[in-house]
């Protein structure tokens, strides 16, 4: 089966044109867990995270952004697909 993750956050360096994210792994979570959490803390170590509700869409938020250029491209060992 052939998934996509749909981003509209063009300043990512993961968003591709056709507003497709081309992170190898990403996490979401609560915007509370974002917040607090460095980013070295993402996808790759998903599956040692504790699972916690968010209660709305608006209290989620998609941890394993970074802006394109910045100096913590690579800081969580996710990398950019081709």
């Amino acid at each position: 089966m052939n998934q996509h993750i749909h981003c509209i956050v063009s300043d990512c360096n993961y968003w591709n044109q056709g507003n497709m994210c081309k992170a190898s792994e990403i996490l979401v979570s609560t915007d509370d867990f974002g917040a607090s959490k460095p980013d070295r803390i993402d996808a790759i170590m998903a599956k040692q995270l504790t699972p916690a509700s968010a209660g709305t869409c608006m209290a989620t938020c998609c941890k394993t952004y970074v802006a394109k250029g910045s100096d913590k491209v690579g800081a969580d060992s996710v990398t950019r697909m081709s």
